[in-house]
């Protein structure tokens, strides 16, 4: 096959199925409409399926199709699907799709799934989340992580192939007795938006930041399964001259705030001021240990950064321990306070490390990764048709 084309002359189609495409700028959002991007001027044809808010957060690629949703309890900034509906499984069935891309194993994911089965349509999934570990920041759902491991097993044992992020990722799962269905599908970064020629005095000078002060940089969504009470344990224990910088918003920035009352919050950036926020900075730091890849971590290192980020997926198969940052445990803020005070204290160790960062970046390609998954769907479909 070439270009796009599926089965003789046609283009090949694929439906995507996902909990967050549009009224949320998260990672999964942002890399799943560059997927679909990619696709479209490969000549694939993509119809989407997920849920909606009342307001998009961006403007999305391709055609979307609103599937029944909520706000998710407690965290209303989500959207729970609540399947498909009647008109959505029609509107995917007159599609005709070559193959359906699950990339969430909630009830709309499931629903998909079923519909994929019944039709004889090869169904694959891309794996983005470590839901299993958010569980035991909430009380009130820890006690269910047991189920939801059975759940994720049978989601993504049905699925014909797996895409993970990342070897760390694919390692957990195997551990936890998933089927090895997977395939490697790292993120990408545009090392042209982050780099450390974006480096701003003026943007240091607009947020109160001296010339000459140490600059430390944490970027997330300002939830707690971000681990932010390693982030602010772990700043509180620095006992030398420095300015924190967050990045973000989310229903625990209250929380952080009053941990860190001389901190900068500068709220969520994206653009340009997402990467000067970067670059001008001079460590970032990084604690979260349920991220499936770790795109921020990627978008420090590539604006030049040391990181000291979490033992963990994601960030664990991206900083180079004492190269290009450093590891310590998810839970131990003395760890991450040792590895912050090393770096504030040696301006050349955090120069070569963060050159060393830039230059690891660097293999992480947005085409490279998003060519990978039209080659997965291509190889799938020939061996189907075979």
């Amino acid at each position: 096959m070439t270009s796009g084309l599926g089965f003789g002359s046609r283009p090949l189609r694929v439906a995507l199925v996902t909990s967050s495409y549009n009224y949320i700028a998260d990672g999964v959002a942002l890399t799943l409409n560059r997927l679909v991007d990619y696709l479209q001027r490969q000549g694939v044809q993509v119809l989407v399926f997920a849920p909606v808010a009342s307001k998009a957060a961006f403007a999305h690629q391709g055609t979307l199709v609103p599937v029944p949703s909520l706000p998710l309890p407690g965290r209303p900034e989500y959207r729970l699907a609540l399947g498909m509906g009647g008109h959505a499984k029609r509107l995917l069935l007159d599609f005709a799709p070559d193959i359906i891309h699950l990339a969430v194993p909630d009830l709309l994911g499931h629903a998909a799934l079923s519909l994929a089965k019944a039709h004889d349509i090869p169904a694959v999934a891309s794996y983005h989340t470590r839901y299993e570990t958010y569980l035991k920041h909430y009380w009130y759902t820890a006690p269910l992580e047991g189920w939801l491991k059975r759940i994720l097993h049978g989601f993504y044992g049905a699925c014909r192939e797996v895409y993970v992020p990342s070897e760390s990722v694919r390692a957990a799962l195997l551990a936890d007795r998933l089927n090895d269905n997977f395939k490697p599908w790292p993120r990408g970064i545009d090392t042209a938006r982050f780099a450390p020629e974006k480096r701003s005095a003026a943007w240091r000078a607009r947020h109160g930041i001296g010339a000459d002060e140490l600059v430390i940089l944490h970027v997330s969504r300002l939830v707690r399964e971000k681990r932010l009470d390693t982030l602010t344990g772990a700043l509180n224990k620095l006992a030398f001259p420095h300015r924190t910088v967050i990045v973000g918003e989310g229903p625990d920035r209250d929380y952080a705030a009053q941990q860190l009352p001389h901190a900068v919050f500068t709220g969520f950036l994206d653009g340009d001021e997402l990467a000067a926020a970067y670059a001008s900075s001079d460590i970032f730091v990084f604690p979260s240990d349920s991220e499936s890849f770790g795109n921020v971590t990627l978008e420090a290192m590539a604006s030049g950064l040391p990181c000291v980020c979490a033992d963990a997926t994601g960030s664990a198969s991206l900083v180079v321990a004492g190269e290009t940052g450093y590891l310590a445990p998810a839970d131990d803020a003395d760890g991450f306070a040792r590895h912050i005070a090393i770096l504030a204290a040696d301006s050349g160790l955090r120069q070569r490390m963060g050159e060393a960062a830039r230059a690891r970046s660097l293999n992480f390609s947005w085409e490279e990764t998003l060519a990978r998954m039209l080659g997965y769907y291509r190889a799938l479909l020939a061996r189907v048709d075979s």
